[in-house]
């Protein structure tokens, strides 16, 4: 009982800390990335922090996977330099006696793995597909932003507006730049307002300058305007049609297996089978090497995890790619992984047992 209890809060607290510590490194580089992307037009200002949240929510099966993986690690190298594990074989407890302790720690840690990998991350993904969408759908009047260049919903226009007024139905000092039936239009204005003619909706500029470029013969017009209206579009673009399987539910992917769907299923069940895989194999590779120090196991640690993701994405590059069938990428990868941990683990408890028992050696050799 205190061989068990003892582990588990030791564990407790650098599970703590670690996860604390990786959840702030994501969502200070998720919270860069999407300001960036807030910037340049792709993400709403005001929902920043939503979707970061979202974004958050599907590295959460990575991050809480790798602060296992870590807890286990550094728990044990503390408990070999401090000379505990001695202890604890000297006893009579095995490597193998520390499985059930790991397990009993980490099997709600792999219960959210498994409902954030198969439920949680499409819907999260979803609702960032959705509120992208739904920016991206604005008209071309909505998206013009003050101070901002910002591309129109075809692509087609770049509209620039250094400041507006109160009822946000004229600016100043507006630029527009255009690429229709070959020609390139620049267009600058001291002022704008909007106006509705014929149930269309025109920007009206006043005084401004109008340089036209053929783009085929390069020949240009420069042209000076006292008022002229620029037709713009208000009709707000649909959600544009996206079957990435990234967004389906597991059921989904589950009742039409195309190669698609398969190698994101792969994805989602590979998060949950590294997760398991990690602790076994936290505890047969970690050990305390005097001339290397105990920062080796940690390093160690990161090196099998990055290789370990890495092959689980190539194996969905794979599959995508009908190279190999998914079932057998699932058995060959993870079954041959936690095949190879387990025998390492054995090998590690037999070794133990030999040093613990010297004088059965001795009597075997009389």
């Amino acid at each position: 009982m205190l061989f068990d209890s003892s582990l588990r809060k030791e564990l407790g607290r650098a599970f703590g800390a670690m996860l604390v510590v990786l959840v702030t490194i994501v969502m200070t580089v998720v919270l860069i990335r999407t300001l960036g992307q807030a910037s340049s037009g792709r993400v709403n200002p005001s929902e920043v922090m939503l979707v970061m949240g979202y974004i958050v929510l599907g590295y959460l099966p990575t991050i809480l996977t790798l602060s296992l993986f870590v807890a286990i690690t550094a728990t044990l190298t503390r408990m070999y330099a401090a000379s505990e594990m001695v202890v604890w074989f000297a006893s009579g407890q095995g490597l193998t006696s520390f499985l059930g302790p790991l397990l009993r720690f980490a099997w709600p840690v792999l219960l959210a793995v498994t409902a954030l990998a198969l439920l949680v991350s499409p819907w999260a993904n979803h609702q960032i597909r959705e509120l992208r969408d739904r920016y991206q759908g604005r008209g071309d009047i909505e998206r013009v932003a003050p101070g901002r260049f910002i591309e129109s919903a075809g692509g087609q226009r770049v509209f620039f507006i250094d400041k507006d007024t109160a009822d946000a139905q004229s600016g100043n000092d507006i630029f527009i730049t255009s690429t229709e039936r070959g020609k390139e239009t620049v267009t600058s204005a001291n002022s704008g307002r909007l106006r509705t003619l014929d149930g269309q909706r025109f920007l009206v500029l006043d005084k401004g300058y109008r340089l036209e470029t053929e783009l085929a013969t390069g020949k240009s017009r420069v042209s000076e305007f006292a008022e002229y209206g620029n037709r713009v579009n208000s009709q707000a673009t649909g959600p544009t049609t996206n079957d990435s399987p990234a967004i389906q539910p597991t059921l989904t992917l589950l009742r039409q297996p195309t190669a698609r769907h398969r190698a994101e299923l792969s994805w989602r069940l590979g998060l949950v089978l590294a997760a398991l895989n990690c602790v076994v194999i936290a505890l047969a590779a970690t050990r305390v090497n005097p001339r290397v120090g105990r920062s080796a196991s940690l390093v160690f640690t990161l090196f099998a995890f990055a290789s370990y993701y890495n092959l689980i994405a190539a194996g969905q590059n794979w599959i995508e790619r009908q190279r190999i069938d998914a079932l057998a990428f699932l058995l060959l990868l993870h079954g041959g992984i936690f095949a190879l941990a387990w025998l390492w683990l054995m090998r590690r408890q037999g070794g133990w047992r030999d040093r613990s028992r010297p004088w059965q050696r001795n009597e075997a050799a009389a």
